[in-house]
């Protein structure tokens, strides 16, 4: 009796194997609450105890601004000029083009830096009009020179405003604007706006197309601004600019669509942006960083695109766009996990073949993510699960490889990522060549030198080829990290482990949230309605309504 009863209970291994499904759980959430836990505490006594000193600091800086007497342009032109080059300081690229207007007799200064304008447009507009056109009238001379009367009667330009102030005059000469200082003349003039050198429109690298607009953004503000307006006639599309960066500014812009977007969501984003504090915001990445709701998420909550076309189609649904001069890439928010699978072809084909390539893209993602794990749980503990023949023909492949399955694996990933990587990195005449050569010959090395098996080799390159068929760049990054944490999991549960993380990971996913909304949404928490959006395209006729996810005005798309 007591030996039929001794034969029910496992063995020690799979005990163990039970224990640490039970022990891994548990630790990384008390690990992950620990980490949230100390990083607020830290947070909270950093700003409790900075509180105070800052807002004396800050109080005696006005009391000294107070004292302090403003250092206003005074019309006489030899102390101007004077001040404003001592300003400049030994700023090589800053230029002073001194002149003499004709009209009034006055000594004047153009001062711009090299590169930042239009050289064609200062010389006929502002230098050819002040130094060759106008009547010499005694009596109009004998009168002050007025900004207004230059501004309104002289100067044939579109974009030109005032500055009374030298501190502010120096800033924006700095930032690239040209200053037209006249003896006399209380204040100084910039004229035009900075206009640097910029490259042409492209097709977008990164969101490649065979049928669609063949536009990209460009690392210009004003030119992604007016690809968005050249999308179509709407009244209602509102762009909001605010200045990020507290030493170097940078102008950043938030797009919308008054009447379709939740108010609420506008007022978070807004909120967030203008919380932002940094020094200098060099690309749209850090702008990311600095606004998603989890840092510590590996998923990315905030979706960057070159693609004006598809920015324009998400704020139909109710998103925000972001964009930042400097860089190409513009950033929807909010986001969810479907978004980073779909493409704007989808939309561009019939919806049979969208949904074709939409489920052949999701299938992709699951390989890309669990394809090496589900080898490993195979292979190394359950090989019974595998047809007879199959175990046979991989048997047979694996004979004379002296590693275990989870260090062959880890072998031939690690050299793929090296090789996707120099592909990139290297330049574009080679970059390619060398990620096809270098994967032919080092897999095939690898093979005929006994490290590795030819399976695996089949197993590695088709997780490969179905990460680069995820459309965002940014989420096959993702996928291809949690990738080796699937293997590490399967190395030490096997197919229970392989299982445990892929559980870990939707719980995440169902937890996390892109400004309040949920990032697996539609599918947690389930709204049928939008599931036509989702795995499957539906015709265009059928979608008569906007992501109810979304919370927006009008509900609608044609009302």
């Amino acid at each position: 009796m007591w030996s039929k009863i001794i034969s029910y209970i496992p063995s020690w291994s799979t005990l163990f194997q039970a224990g640490l499904a039970l022990v891994i759980p548990l630790g990384i959430y008390y690990i992950n609450t620990s980490i949230y836990s100390f990083v607020g505490s830290k947070g909270a006594k950093s700003k409790h105890s900075s509180d105070r000193p800052l807002s004396d600091e800050h109080n005696e800086g006005h009391a000294d601004q107070q004292h302090e007497p403003s250092s206003k342009i005074t019309g006489n032109y030899d102390s101007d000029f004077k001040s404003i080059r001592e300003a400049i300081g030994e700023n090589s690229d800053v230029h002073f083009r001194e002149f003499v207007v004709k009209k009034y007799h006055a000594r004047s200064v153009l001062i711009f830096i090299e590169g930042m304008q239009d050289e064609k447009l200062m010389s006929k507009q502002v230098l050819e009009v002040l130094m060759y056109e106008g009547q010499q009238d005694p009596q109009e001379q004998q009168e002050s020179i007025s900004n207004s009367f230059i501004k309104d009667n002289l100067m044939p330009l579109t974009q030109i405003s005032e500055v009374a102030d030298m501190e502010d005059l120096q800033e924006s000469i700095l930032l690239g604007h040209t200053a037209l200082l006249i003896d006399g003349m209380k204040g100084a003039l910039l004229v035009g706006s900075p206009n640097g050198a910029i490259r042409s429109v492209n097709e977008p690298t990164s969101e490649a197309l065979l049928r669609g607009p063949r536009i990209g953004f460009t690392e210009v503000l004003s030119e992604n601004t007016s690809m968005l307006r050249r999308q179509g006639l709407n009244k209602s599309l509102e762009m909001k600019k605010f200045q990020v960066g507290s030493r170097i500014k940078k102008d950043l812009v938030v797009a919308y669509i008054k009447d379709i977007v939740n108010p609420d969501l506008l007022e978070e984003v807004t909120r967030r942006i203008s919380k932002i504090d940094m020094d200098f915001l060099a690309e749209s990445g850090y702008v990311e960083q600095l606004i998603e709701d989890n840092y510590l998420s590996p998923f990315q909550q905030a979706h960057n695109t070159e693609r004006p076309d598809r920015v324009i189609n998400a704020l139909l649904e109710g998103r925000i766009a972001i964009l930042l001069d400097g860089t190409p890439f513009a950033l929807i928010v909010p986001v969810t996990f479907s978004m980073l699978l779909q493409s704007p072809e989808d939309y561009y084909e019939r919806w049979i073949p969208g949904t074709l390539l939409r489920l052949l893209r999701f299938s992709g993602a699951f390989i890309a993510l669990m394809g090496p794990a589900l080898y490993i749980s195979f292979i190394s503990f359950h090989p019974g699960l595998i047809p007879t023949k199959l175990v046979i023909s991989i048997i047979e492949t694996r004979q004379g490889v002296p590693f275990p399955s989870v260090i062959e694996v880890m072998i031939l990933e690690i050299s793929i990522e090296i090789l996707r990587e120099a592909g990139i990195r290297l330049p574009k005449p080679i970059g390619p060549a060398m990620g096809i050569v270098g994967g032919l010959v080092i897999g095939d090395a690898a093979v005929n030198a006994g490290i590795v098996s030819p399976f695996l080799v089949i197993v590695v390159a088709v997780t490969a080829i179905s990460s680069f068929s995820i459309p965002t760049y940014s989420a096959g990054i993702t996928l291809r990290l949690l990738r080796f944490v699937g293997m590490l999991f399967a190395a030490i549960l096997g197919m229970l482990g392989t299982i445990l993380f892929f559980l870990l990971i939707c719980i995440h996913l169902t937890k996390l949230k892109s400004f309040g909304v949920p990032y697996v949404t539609p599918f947690s928490p389930m709204r049928l309605s939008d599931w036509k959006d989702m795995y499957i395209r539906a015709p265009i006729s059928m979608m008569k309504r906007r992501p109810l996810m979304m919370k927006t005005q009008q509900t609608k798309r044609r009302p």
